[in-house]
């Protein structure tokens, strides 16, 4: 037996083992705007880690849960390292799951957090375990970095991040795969958030409406220049999500505003579309604009380096017969940001369906299948000569 195979085949015999931690991590539940629902879940984590001799630095948070630091307890002087990124928070409230537990059918596992991405933190730390167990020698020391606030924006956490991707030869991004067939991430949207305020001037809509500048009639000028700038051809959309303003029926409107979403697909779409919005000229007499917000998530790219290790994956799974295709997504990770800096695949996570949904749920026979793909990418060598 080939030593991938060897790989795959101790990994399905941890299948059940697989589930069980997975459990105990869904059980935990931990949402990003509660800080301390992060305690546990990172104790436990930096338990995991230890059993298998890696060093853990328990980073604490100021508005959010901290942050879980793992290397290796012993590292060759000089080795290059690698990074495998995650995150341990979820978009789902204290109490979500007594509407919707954690349930294990046949061919699936249900539950919040399952798949965004808990079983990515799973198979990071059953990767470590089949490496220490089979007695293998990755080339590249594997890192970890699990944060506690990947969806809020990542804030606190993407100055380690980016510091860590500076020194790091690849990044491996446990975020769960794309769609059904489990494709890879080899490339992100980047993501903007844009708040434009209209200020006008009050006036009797009645008695005297000359004497105003309407705000909300501003506003609705904006919004179709806004819509104007979507782009669907090169993957550019620009959305007005939330709008307010005006006091009464009977007042010409002081103030208005629009809180708008951007995704693009290229740095250099991103630097258009935020040129232009920062940009945008009022055209009723009386009123003024202030506009704020940037593209806070940078596109993740298909850069050479990215796409050199994606050609390096896709070999893998060939070999432990899993044919993996590439694919775009939408929203953003703290894959766009290493990607800056080094080699980035993204979605190396389990297979499934609902992120951020009521339904989410995971394929538990992926779990050892994407864990042995990982592992073998933990123990290629370096990319950087």
């Amino acid at each position: 037996m080939s030593a991938k195979l060897e790989v795959l085949d101790h990994l399905c015999a941890q299948q059940d083992s697989m589930i069980g931690l997975l459990s105990d991590l869904v059980k935990m539940e931990t949402p990003s705007t509660e800080p301390a629902s992060q305690a546990q879940i990172r104790l436990r984590l930096k338990s995991e880690f230890e059993a298998i001799g890696y060093r853990v630095k328990l980073i604490p948070g100021r508005n959010s849960g901290g942050h879980v630091y793992a290397a290796p307890g012993y590292r060759t002087k000089r080795q290059p390292a690698q990074l495998m990124l995650g995150h341990c928070d979820t978009v789902w409230p204290i109490g979500t799951l007594q509407t919707m537990p954690l349930q294990c059918e046949p061919g699936t596992l249900r539950g919040p957090g399952v798949y965004d991405m808990k079983a990515g933190l799973v198979e990071m730390i059953y990767a470590l375990r089949t490496i220490e167990l089979l007695d293998l020698k990755p080339s590249v020391a594997p890192l970890c970095f699990i944060n506690s606030d990947e969806e809020i924006g990542s804030h606190e956490s993407t100055r380690y991040v980016r510091a860590l991707a500076q020194c790091v030869d690849r990044c491996m991004v446990l975020e769960p795969s794309l769609g059904h067939s489990g494709k890879i991430k080899t490339a992100r949207k980047g993501v903007g958030r844009f708040t434009v305020i209209v200020q006008g001037k009050a006036a009797h809509a009645g008695l005297d409406p000359g004497a105003g500048a309407s705000a909300i009639l501003e506003l609705s000028h904006i919004i179709q220049k806004l819509f104007e700038l979507n782009d669907p051809e090169h993957g550019t959309s620009v959305n007005v999500g939330v709008i307010d303003g005006g006091i009464r029926p009977n007042m010409v409107a002081p103030e208005s505003r629009a809180v708008v979403d951007v995704r693009v697909q290229t740095q250099q779409d991103a630097e258009r579309v935020e040129h232009a919005i920062h940009n945008l000229e009022a055209v009723t007499p009386g009123v003024s604009l202030l506009i704020e917000g940037a593209i806070g998530r940078p596109p993740m790219e298909r850069t050479e380096d990215n796409q050199r290790l994606w050609k390096i994956t896709r070999q893998l799974g060939e070999d432990i017969d899993l044919h993996l295709e590439q694919g775009t997504a939408g929203g953003g990770s703290d894959g766009n940001t290493t990607s800056l800096y080094t080699a980035t695949i993204d979605g190396m996570g389990a297979v499934g369906d609902g992120a951020h949904a009521s339904h989410e749920y995971i394929y538990p026979d992926s779990l050892p299948v994407r864990c042995a793909l990982l592992t073998l990418l933990l123990l290629t060598p370096p990319l950087k000569i």
